[in-house]
């Protein structure tokens, strides 16, 4: 693999940058201000806009997810095309991998906790990334695009004829329900106690009835959202083409995604909780569209002003993925803060969300300006 210095992308940082600020600062002040403000307006713009979908069909906030593995997909052959040495490259694959595993692990709680009982092997978003990065790269580095895009084709309908006709203890036969799906079996039958929020009661697993994500299955088709992402890297990564080209490539790549999954739809349901192709399709399609919407404003027209405080974020969304989900800041807040509650009444919940974010977000620009990234 020969090593070619690219120039890098400041589109994929800030839209990296946007999509975690999303996560770790503007998604808990938008929900803590729904007591305070509680009109009809504003609960419906929270619920349309910031809460995730129950089940069936997408939201604006079930992008999130995707967005993220999506720019992990994009960034590899950017990544990839600076190793000379396979062996090298190999070592950073498994490194990366084995090191999202663990950090998913810590994310959900199940080795902070140091409770054996609560122990869930495969349960988080980052686990989710670490799986699709694995298919994508071995992808990648042993096969051609054609093959790349053939294989991403394959795995979509090879996940939709399993749900279709795959039946395992009652699960499956096309049946797409939260109770009821092959993916939903396949998960209680393979991990069993150590899925997420299983319980063991009297020697008997107790599955969490709330609890609906899916993860064995869905593994091939979160190997297609990085995949996608893949071919949106090689497009912007591709020196033969301008970047006016590059945009029009990008945007009708989207589009033709989007329409491909509203009427796959009609037969396989857009669900992101058991990662549908459909859903795939039309998660993916957007995150072209976004990507080739930042890439246009940004990289072809040079627009930066009032976006690289984004790339606080973007250069380091693993660490601020990691600060948000496993360190609770509300007791520094709640020290300074805590006199104001008599005050501002209802507000005041948005407030200590508001200050953790700007904690994490401090936290992040220090790293930042000492150049410190944690590289995975």
């Amino acid at each position: 693999m020969t090593s070619v210095i690219h120039k890098r992308l400041e589109s994929l940082d800030i839209l990296r940058g946007f999509d975690l600020f999303c996560l770790v600062g503007l998604e808990t002040l938008i929900h803590s201000l729904r007591s305070a403000i509680h009109t009809p307006f504003y609960d419906s713009i929270v619920h349309h806009y910031f809460d995730h979908i129950e089940w069936a069909g997408f939201s604006a906030w079930d992008l999130v997810m995707p967005l993220f593995m999506f720019m992990a997909g994009v960034s590899m052959p950017f990544a990839f095309g600076k190793y000379a040495d396979k062996k090298l490259l190999y070592r950073r694959i498994v490194k990366r991998v084995l090191l999202l595993w663990v950090f998913g692990m810590i994310c959900q709680g199940n080795l902070l906790a140091l409770d054996p009982q609560h122990v869930y092997l495969y349960s988080n978003t980052l686990q989710a990334i670490a799986m699709g990065y694995l298919i994508a790269a071995l992808l990648l580095l042993h096969t051609r695009k054609t093959v790349q895009v053939t294989v991403a084709v394959a795995l979509l309908l090879l996940y939709w004829a399993a749900m279709e006709w795959g039946n395992i203890g009652g699960y499956g036969g096309g049946d797409y329900t939260p109770d009821a799906n092959l993916a939903e079996g396949i998960d209680r039958l393979v991990l069993g106690r150590f899925r997420d929020m299983a319980q063991v009661r009297d020697g008997v697993v107790v599955f969490a009835e709330y609890y609906r994500y899916t993860w064995i299955l869905s593994s091939l088709t979160f190997g297609v959202t990085v995949l996608t992402g893949v071919f949106a890297g090689d497009i912007l990564r591709n020196q033969t083409l301008s970047s006016k080209n590059k945009v029009v490539l990008l945007t009708a790549i989207g589009a033709l995604m989007l329409a491909t999954a509203w009427i796959w739809d009609f037969r396989l349901p857009i669900i992101k909780k058991i990662w549908t192709s459909s859903m795939v399709m039309l998660s993916s399609g957007y995150c072209f569209l976004l990507m080739a919407l930042f890439y246009w404003w940004i990289d072809h027209k040079g627009h930066r002003r009032g976006l690289q405080w984004l790339k606080v974020y973007g250069k380091n969304s693993i660490v601020a993925y990691m600060l948000a989900m496993t360190i609770r800041f509300g007791c520094i807040s709640e020290s300074v803060f805590f006199g104001l509650k008599q005050y501002i009444g209802d507000y005041y919940s948005a407030l200590i969300a508001a200050s953790n974010a700007v904690i994490i977000y401090l936290i992040l620009y220090t790293l930042y300006k000492k150049k410190l990234f944690l590289r995975v």
